[in-house]
């Protein structure tokens, strides 16, 4: 079991699954360098917890960001990819404003990020890049064509890097959770159902997480999937 001391990047960490990865590694007593678009939305941590603001939105601007951020964390040797955005809808429904933000949050910023750290990981003894990944990038659903999108996407990314890191020390995780009560669905129309076997606790995405970083150095966890036991969808009502 791999249970040394880490310094873990963490992406969407200020709510819901990401705000769950960062309390769930501090416990474990690794240092968190968290990166949310609201760092002054974070509880403050301690000596082994960082805030650093960013929005992989604005894509124009990450490159120059993440060249101060590597400079600033040398040391970094995971990196955790939970930031997201979800959006749904019939795609005529969409602007085009629409469509390239939620690519960009959900698949491009992410791959920017891992091209501005990989090198550097690869010089590390051991290495973890684990996205959040979606059950949407298991099967395509109504509704969902530029989120599916943006998730198969992520899914063949992972596969592919996964290959090319496959003779460094830098292994590539895939977790697809399903619906997960957070404030995701605030803003949607649909929301998962109320008992405790119909949703996914955003600790239970923390579990995994944490699961993956402590197998030994030498085997990769490609991907899990995680699901409610009774999978429900509710709509809501209208006021």
């Amino acid at each position: 079991m791999y249970s040394l001391s880490r310094t873990i990047l963490v992406t969407g960490a200020s709510s819901g699954i990401g705000k769950a990865i960062t309390e769930k590694l501090l416990h474990l007593g690794h240092r968190v360098i968290a990166i949310s678009r609201n760092p002054d939305r974070q509880a403050q941590h301690g000596e082994n917890f960082s805030s650093i603001a960013m929005d992989f939105s604005k894509l124009d601007k990450l490159p120059d960001q993440l060249k101060v951020l590597k400079k600033q964390f040398s040391d970094i040797d995971a990196i955790i990819f939970s930031a997201g955005a979800g959006l749904f809808g019939n795609l005529e429904e969409f602007s085009y404003h629409q469509i390239q933000h939620l690519l960009a949050v959900n698949f491009t910023g992410q791959v920017f990020l891992t091209k501005a750290f990989l090198p550097a990981l690869k010089k590390q003894s051991c290495a973890d890049l684990i996205y959040i990944g979606s059950e949407a990038a298991l099967k395509g659903a109504r509704k969902g064509s530029i989120y599916c999108a943006s998730k198969f996407a992520l899914r063949g990314f992972t596969q592919a890097l996964r290959e090319e890191c496959a003779k460094n020390n830098v292994r590539v995780s895939l977790i697809n959770p399903g619906m997960v009560k957070t404030d995701f669905f605030e803003q949607l129309s649909f929301e998962p159902g109320h008992e405790p076997n119909q949703h996914l606790l955003a600790e239970d995405i923390a579990e995994a997480v944490a699961y993956i970083l402590k197998a030994r150095p030498g085997i990769v966890i490609d991907e899990i999937n995680l699901n409610p036991a009774n999978k429900v969808v509710k709509n809501k009502r209208v006021k």
